[in-house]
């Protein structure tokens, strides 16, 4: 195969990953073939004589990849140049371009340094936990970015992940890469064999792919909502992110909140969703009760007997001493503070409670190793982030109103995390409320990929989600996974629903995400091997 071949293979795997990718409407199996033009690729490379095989399939496999997140996320670009132009947004724009697609591409490179000392069978498994973990690793480090793990695929037709409630998404990326692998085998087998040994391959593919499939239909066909009904209200106030904090004065947006509010409410009203930093300022954790919004939010509830607020809000908190890693030094006040992004509950008994965000956006909320990237404090500040980072918390939330419903706060960003969900709803979380403000993105398929993928958390924990997003898109979605209201982008609105209190535990959320940790051991393992290998033993040329 020329190398013109191979690289349009590359291309063509990259264009087939984009068109199954959320927001793309019943593309989504295409996920289960996408990477086989990228497999044929890679064994022409390894079974040819040209010199620099390894650096050939590092760049044929990275153009794949970086192709794929970029075409994907290029939404990143347009958040970014906003603010700063194009000269600054380029460079930054690659962090989560090119960091991603680098880390599948090591997977596949390493795929191909293992297959040179193992069987076939053992490196396809060393890909898979390569790949799987170093999904794992975009969940857990300082430049943590899940967006694109291959399992989020799935949410573009949900109905198929239905058996989420096991295995997470993780599960989603083992069935993907199991498929395309089966898939490759099938197509080299049909090429060279025989008879029907030739569609012994395709028929365990068919297998792979229609059994997950029959399971799925089958429990989202007979699945039945689960607990008791509550009445929630969701505000979408429509203010444009770029001048919020300029164009309308704080007051202004309280007062835009509660009349919204006030349209859909009844009697029986549980809870007011509002998105998040919609209650603007600085506002001190710890005099809350004096503060001026709060006084006129304990106005508003006092109409609604057994209402409970959720909202988001700027707020900060106060030391005598450094007493998180985040905590900066006030030269005036003599004392150290965090700044949160976090969300606050309050009711009418005067019950008051907090969550901070804890999975923070990397360099915009927290800067990635801040020992390594301190210098870069300033330029991260003008894309509207803080220096030193926000404050956090080491543990998930779980709120409760006075009548005993718990809820996971979830704000923006937090609702690519499955396991960290799963434990605030382990922890007694009836429902899931997702705040944000997608509104930075502009009207791109970001903010509908991430609408789409708290369809996922609904599945996994088998809970109601009330998701309020600023401009939108703001919707109600049931537990399994179905968007049964929703409103339009950019629209000053609301929206309420009788969504249901679950009490259930599903496996996944007992499990959290075993299947990623478990193959992170076994990538950790297939890794020592091939310098064991190289050492014992000279691979054949």
């Amino acid at each position: 195969m020329k190398p013109k071949q191979t690289y349009l293979l590359a291309l063509l795997s990259a264009f087939l990953l984009w068109l199954a990718w959320p927001p793309m409407p019943y593309t989504t199996p295409l996920l289960l073939i996408g990477l086989v033009p990228l497999f044929i690729a890679l064994q022409s490379i390894s079974q040819s004589d040209i010199n620099k095989k390894r650096r050939k399939i590092f760049l044929t496999a990275g153009l794949t990849f970086l192709l794929w997140n970029s075409a994907s996320i290029y939404w990143v670009y347009n958040a970014i140049s906003a603010y700063n132009g194009s000269i600054i947004a380029i460079p930054i724009s690659l962090i989560p371009f090119g960091l991603g697609a680098f880390l599948m591409t090591t997977a596949f490179w390493l795929y191909y340094r293992l297959g040179k000392y193992v069987n076939k069978n053992t490196a396809y498994f060393g890909l898979i936990s390569f790949y799987i973990g170093f999904e794992y690793l975009q969940q857990v480090w300082d430049f943590k970015f899940p967006w694109m793990t291959l399992g989020n695929g799935l949410s573009g037709m949900h109905q198929l992940a239905q058996w989420y409630d096991y295995t997470g998404i993780y599960g989603g990326s083992l069935w993907i890469l199991l498929s395309n692998i089966i898939a490759f085998e099938a197509y080299k087998k049909f090429k060279t064999q025989r008879g029907y040994l030739k569609y012994r391959p395709v028929g365990i593919w068919f297998l792979v792919v229609f059994i997950p499939i029959g399971a799925s239909l089958i429990k989202y066909f007979n699945y039945k909502q689960l607990g008791t009904p509550s009445n929630v209200v969701v505000v979408q106030p429509n203010i444009d992110p770029y001048q919020k904090l300029s164009l309308i004065s704080p007051a202004e947006q309280l007062k835009i909140l509660t009349h919204l509010s006030d349209s859909l409410a009844q009697t029986n009203t549980e809870y007011f969703i509002w998105p998040e930093t919609a209650i603007q300022g600085f506002n001190d954790e710890d005099r809350i009760r004096s503060n001026d919004s709060y006084i006129y939010l304990q106005s508003f509830l006092s109409k609604y007997k057994n209402a409970s607020l959720l909202s988001g809000i700027e707020s900060f908190k106060t030391y005598p001493d450094k007493k998180t890693i985040t905590a900066k030094y006030d030269e005036q006040s003599k004392l150290y503070f965090d700044n949160f992004n976090a969300a606050m509950q309050m009711e009418n008994s005067g019950n008051v409670q907090f969550y901070h965000k804890s999975k923070l956006v990397p360099g915009v909320e927290r800067m990635p190793f801040p020992k390594v990237f301190s210098f870069l404090d300033g330029v991260f500040s003008e894309l509207g982030g803080t220096v030193g980072g926000y404050g956090s918390q080491d543990e998930p939330g779980t709120l409760y109103a006075q009548s005993g419903i718990g809820v996971a706060p979830v704000i923006c960003y937090e609702s690519l995390w499955g396991d960290w969900i799963g434990k605030a709803v382990k922890n007694g979380a009836q429902f899931i409320a997702i705040i944000t403000n997608d509104g930075w993105w502009g009207n791109t398929s970001g903010k509908d990929q991430h609408q789409l993928y708290a369809t996922l958390r609904a599945i996994e924990t088998r809970r109601d989600v009330a998701r309020s997003a600023n401009t939108g898109i703001s919707c109600f979605i049931n537990q399994r996974g179905d968007i049964t209201q929703s409103t339009k982008w950019w629209t000053r609105t609301a929206i309420k629903a009788d969504i249901h209190l679950n009490d259930e535990i599903t496996f996944y959320v007992k499990s959290g995400d075993v299947i990623a940790k478990l193959l992170s051991v076994v990538a950790v393992i297939m890794l020592l091997i091939i310098p064991y290998k190289k050492w014992r033993q000279k691979p054949a040329q």
